[in-house]
């Protein structure tokens, strides 16, 4: 397993055909790959506030959500996760986990570009050619 500080949070909720985006102001937190087919885990240690806005996404089966892992300048990372717990812990303060899949951008772009120089006709030494170029 591999942890790490979780340093920023935002929801991303499908709510009837519209896509809801919250930020969450958080106390602490940690990210663990757990390196296992669970995939990852989230941990965000907030404000009570936010117990009900959770417990009405809790229900839904995949949440979108952006972390930003380490340091606040880092590239978010986005997750595929589903809310699998909320505590109440000392009085006013609650923690949310989710448990997911990390969604990899770097591959979904690689695919597009792969797929538009194959549309421009591009085939065997020259795709490659090109997209050696592209990346």
């Amino acid at each position: 397993m591999k942890t790490f500080k979780l340093k920023g949070l935002e929801i991303m909720a499908n709510d009837e055909d519209e896509i809801e985006r919250k930020k969450i102001l958080l106390k602490d937190g940690l990210v663990i790959n757990r390196e296992d087919k669970n995939g990852w885990l989230i941990e965000a240690y907030i404000d009570q506030k936010y117990k009900d806005y959770f417990s009405s996404i809790e229900h839904i089966e995949e949440i979108m959500i952006q972390v930003k892992i380490t340091r606040e300048e880092n590239d978010p990372a986005f997750f595929i996760t589903k809310v699998i717990g909320i505590n109440e812990i000392s009085g006013d303060m609650i923690n949310v986990l989710f448990q997911g899949s990390v969604v990899d951008h770097r591959k979904s772009r690689i695919e597009e570009m792969l797929k538009m120089i194959i549309e421009e006709g591009y085939q065997g030494e020259s795709l490659l050619k090109k997209f050696k170029e592209l990346i």
